[in-house]
């Protein structure tokens, strides 16, 4: 099951989210050399909130801002989900 959410253009990113034996993040940012610990916790938070394991999550952050990035992954998540 596979799931995509955002886009990346400015200011946006773009969020794959795909079933996995155990859960990995993979974020690839243009800012990441000052926002990577706070974009891994937002992503972080934002499964532990929905109670999502074992999933190999892919963000390409354009400069997103948290929220941003939190309803992208939800977004994500759901089309996750609606992916049988």
């Amino acid at each position: 099951m596979k799931g995509i959410a955002g886009s990346k253009e400015s200011n946006d990113c773009l969020i794959t989210i795909e079933t996995s034996k155990k859960t990995t993040i993979e974020i690839n940012s243009i800012v990441g050399q000052f926002f990577y610990d706070q974009i891994l916790k937002t992503v972080e938070d934002t499964l532990k909130e929905q109670n999502i394991e074992n999933v190999s999550v892919i963000v390409e952050d354009k400069g997103a801002l948290d929220y941003t990035i939190k309803s992208r992954l939800l977004t994500a998540i759901e089309r996750m989900k609606e992916d049988v």
